[in-house]
């Protein structure tokens, strides 16, 4: 690479995604509402994923 080198600082964040968002955010309020839902109709989803190929894994994990 030709050129002047220059430093950058920062290019990762080390912070989680929940530590952003602030206690007092509406969809803190949502996501507690829908999070027990979504668990109570976990066994509803698995039966119409397929068997064979890649595990699905869930977003938040």
């Amino acid at each position: 690479m030709r050129g002047q080198d220059e430093h950058q600082d920062g290019v990762f964040s080390y912070i989680a995604p929940e530590e952003r968002i602030p206690q007092d955010h509406p969809l803190r309020a949502i996501r507690g509402l829908v999070d027990p839902i979504l668990k109570e109709m976990s066994p509803q989803f698995a039966r119409i994923y397929a068997n064979n190929g890649r595990p699905s894994i869930p977003p938040e994990r």
